[in-house]
């Protein structure tokens, strides 16, 4: 898949549907699945695939050893851009979607029969291709609204998921299950205020799980009660941020009722200097939804994760102190609109002031770039 430079940072509050010291590290994916886009899990396993560009097979994983148990390949398909993978009681739906400039013509889901699945290691596909109904436009351009990463099924039907780069939500798509030519159908969109990646629909508590990463690499978890055929999101939608420090979250599945596993694929950025190995993850709900308080911005100071801020009256310095044991890479300033105003490598720091006097009157964000997440914090600047 694509992912755009880090530029913007998005601040929210959110329903927590689960514990987040409970999403667990199961372990490193293998060399061979770095690039591991969907998740599924079938047959006691979990199946995962690569992206664009890659051989067509599936990759069986040991949840265990974290080594690959057997490899599968569809004689018959490309690996254009693979970014999720679904399934209902008689087939595996391989989802070749990924389309981030906008212009493809060539959109396809392969259909494998599991009966085929479960007696051989090479088979064949049969291709459900499509289009959008409301596209209009194929001019190739980067980070496109037509690009998708996520795909499930609901009832009798397949349902995509877009990820917008410029919109920062989601369209949902409902699309038929038979082979041939299909138009998708149009029936929802969705600020998810991040890049929705992965999908998986749980029939037996009828909710429907999202994974999917901010701009600036913050993994989350949003799911979604009380859908329909005709309205994904007109039910009950909730969001929590995974506590997983930065990741490109791509995949999810479930394991019975409550119990989920999240992939993410491998990831380097040299400013600042982050690197995120492709891993598997697990989480397990809780019985309810805990609502968070909207937290109030302070005017001059304030402390979270041990960040302390605060400015002398009258002075255009912000001074902080940020005691912790964790690598610092580099310091932000955000907008409330999330756009990065300035940054700092950690080796270029010059003590603990930071000079407000080119800043407009506003509400800021000061945030640190961790090893295993960020910390922030608002302050304002007058």
């Amino acid at each position: 898949m694509n992912i755009k430079p880090l530029y913007y940072f998005f601040f929210f509050v959110t329903s927590v549907f689960f514990a987040q010291e409970n999403v667990l590290e199961v372990g490193i994916m293998p060399e061979e699945v770095t690039e591991t886009s969907g998740l599924l899990f079938y047959n006691g396993k979990i199946i995962t695939h690569n992206d664009s560009g890659n051989a067509p097979q599936l990759f069986e994983i040991d949840t265990l050893t974290m080594e690959i148990t057997r490899t599968v390949t569809i004689s018959n398909a490309i690996n254009e851009d693979w970014e999720d993978i679904a399934q209902d009681d008689m087939y595996i739906y391989i989802a070749d979607f990924g389309n981030f400039n906008g212009d493809r013509l060539n959109l396809t889901i392969y259909r494998i029969a599991k009966s085929d699945y479960d007696q051989s290691d090479t088979i064949t596909a049969e291709q459900i291709e499509f289009t959008y109904e409301d596209q209009t436009d194929f001019t190739s351009s980067p980070n496109s609204d037509w690009d998708a990463e996520a795909l499930f099924v609901f009832n009798e039907e397949l349902i995509i998921l877009t990820k917008q780069w410029q919109g920062n939500g989601t369209t949902a798509y409902s699309l038929p299950k038979s082979i041939g030519t299909q138009i998708a159908r149009n029936i929802g969109s969705y600020n998810t205020a991040g890049l929705i990646t992965g999908a998986t629909y749980n029939t037996q508590t009828e909710t429907l799980f999202l994974v999917g990463y901010t701009q600036f690499l913050g993994p989350f978890v949003t799911n979604v009660q009380g859908l329909t055929a005709n309205s994904i999101f007109n039910g009950t939608v909730d969001r929590t941020n995974l506590n997983i420090g930065f990741a490109q979250v791509e995949g999810i599945t479930h394991i019975g009722p409550n119990k989920y596993f999240v992939s993410s694929e491998f990831f380097s950025n040299a400013s600042p200097a982050i690197t995120s190995e492709s891993r598997l993850f697990t989480f397990e709900l809780e019985n309810a939804p805990v609502e968070e308080e909207e937290p109030e911005i302070p005017e001059n100071m304030g402390e979270e994760e041990g960040l302390v801020i605060f400015r002398s009256f009258g002075s255009q310095l912000l001074e902080y102190e940020f005691p912790t044991q964790e690598t610092i890479f580099g310091r932000a300033i955000f907008d409330t609109s999330g756009r990065r105003i300035r940054y700092t490598n950690a080796a270029d720091f010059e003590g603990n002031s930071i000079d407000l006097s080119t800043l407009g009157t506003s509400v800021y964000y000061l945030t640190f770039y961790l090893r295993n997440g960020v910390v922030s914090k608002p302050f304002v600047a007058n």
